[in-house]
Formats: C-alpha cells, sequence, structure tokens
C-alpha cells in the first residue's frame, strides 16, 4: 500500500514462529491506529524517524533503535522524516499475508509513485482485509479513549506531505 517491503523471512520459513520484513515508507502512508489480536510487533528503524503511539504514552524513534508493540495494546504511528526505512518483526508470523493480498510486485527498488496509501485506499476493504488477520482497526471513539496522544492532525513534513486529518481515513468502521 504505497510503500515497498521486502519479505525477509515469513511464517512458512519460520515454522511460524515470525514474519521479517524491511519496508520503505513515506509520510501519509502511515497504518490507521489499530489493535493486534494474535502478534507481537517490533520496528527498528534503519533510517528515519517516526513517533509511536502505543497506549497512553508516545515514543520518538529514530535511526538505531526499535520498539516493542505488544499484541492486544493499541498502537499507531506517525512518520517524521522524508522517509522511513525500517524492519518489522511479527510474532508469530502470518500477518505478512494481510499485505501480500494488497500489493503488486516491485517494478523497481523505489517507493512507487501514485500507488493508494493507507490514506487513500478504502478504508472499509483495509479494516475488513486486517480483520481476517486478527487485526482490529479502531473507530474514532476508541482512538479518543485508548490513544488519547494521538494526534488529530498529523502535520506536515515540510516540503513533503500535506497535513492528514484524522477523519481524512478513520471515518466509519464495522
Amino acid at each position: 500500500m504505497g510503500n515497498l517491503t521486502t519479505n525477509l523471512a515469513e511464517k512458512k520459513d519460520t515454522n511460524g514462529a515470525f514474519c521479517l520484513a524491511e519496508a520503505l515508507l513515506a509520510p501519509g502512508n502511515e497504518a490507521p491506529p489499530h489493535v493486534h489480536s494474535r502478534e507481537d510487533e517490533l520496528f527498528y528503524i534503519l533510517e528515519g524517524a517516526l513517533t509511536v503511539y502505543v497506549g497512553d504514552e508516545a515514543f520518538k524513534v529514530e535511526t538505531g533503535e526499535c520498539i516493542f508493540l505488544p499484541r492486544l495494546k493499541p498502537h499507531a504511528f506517525v512518520i517524521r522524516s522524508p522517509r522511513l526505512r525500517l524492519l518489522v518483526l511479527f510474532t508469530p508470523g502470518g500477518l505478512e499475508e494481510a499485505f501480500r493480498s494488497a500489493s503488486s510486485p516491485a517494478q523497481n527498488l523505489e517507493l512507487p509513485s501514485g500507488a493508494l496509501t493507507y490514506s487513500t485506499a478504502d478504508l472499509q476493504q483495509t479494516v475488513q482485509r486486517l480483520s481476517e488477520h486478527g487485526v482490529h482497526v479502531l473507530t474514532l471513539d476508541e482512538i479518543a479513549g485508548q490513544l488519547p496522544l494521538y494526534p488529530k492532525a498529523v502535520p506536515p513534513i515540510p516540503g513533503k506531505s500535506p497535513s492528514i486529518e484524522l477523519n481524512d481515513w478513520n471515518t466509519k468502521t464495522p
């Protein structure tokens, strides 16, 4: 979904233990706030910076740092650099199938231009696809209650992307 992802080790390669991927993203392609019911998640930042919102806490995470996101704990992130390159670990593996079903092969090793992002894709399709893999996309009321520090509008990266309003991509979820 508007990013470049390379699966380094998948569920089938690890006897189901984990999935490890490298991802390249740009501001405006952050996943909607969500909670995993099946897997823990870890980000290791190779390049760039982001703010990660986990429950009632916020963490600035930069190059060379990592953050652990436990299952059943609501979380979201906002990219704070012109691009973000990170390793993402899901344990156990399997969630890579949710991303594969909405992907197409890369034509080169750059961010795709003009591709759908989470903020431009059909929210209902995204919610359905993720829910089939045990990921619940939070409603606006759930965000307010469970991620109180999450911004209502994501400020733009100067010269790179427009501000994103929370209501732009999270209007209704089932």
